[in-house]
């Protein structure tokens, strides 16, 4: 899973970010980049934030974001603006 994310509230978002690798990585989930170290090269999109997760299935992530200990998270929405795409291989 590739997620662009732009911070809103940097306090709220360090708060999420120290919880959440502990549930990715409960769902078989691993952290490939996690970056606001983002250049971009051409076609007009500028992220200021980049994250690539990868899981062992496309089960194991949507068993990873409907969880409850994922939901526990949910006042990170409104710490961020997330545009999240699944990319399958």
């Amino acid at each position: 899973m590739l997620v662009e994310i732009g911070i809103k509230d940097a306090g709220l978002y360090a708060e999420y970010m120290h919880q959440v690798p502990a549930v990715i990585n409960q769902y078989k989930g691993r952290y490939i980049v996690h970056s606001g170290k983002v250049t971009p090269s051409s076609g007009g999109w500028k992220p200021n934030r980049i994250i690539l997760v990868e899981f062992d299935s496309l089960g194991d992530l949507r068993k990873c974001f409907a969880s409850s200990e994922y939901a526990a998270l949910a006042p990170r929405e409104r710490s961020t603006v997330t545009r999240p795409v699944i990319i399958e291989n």
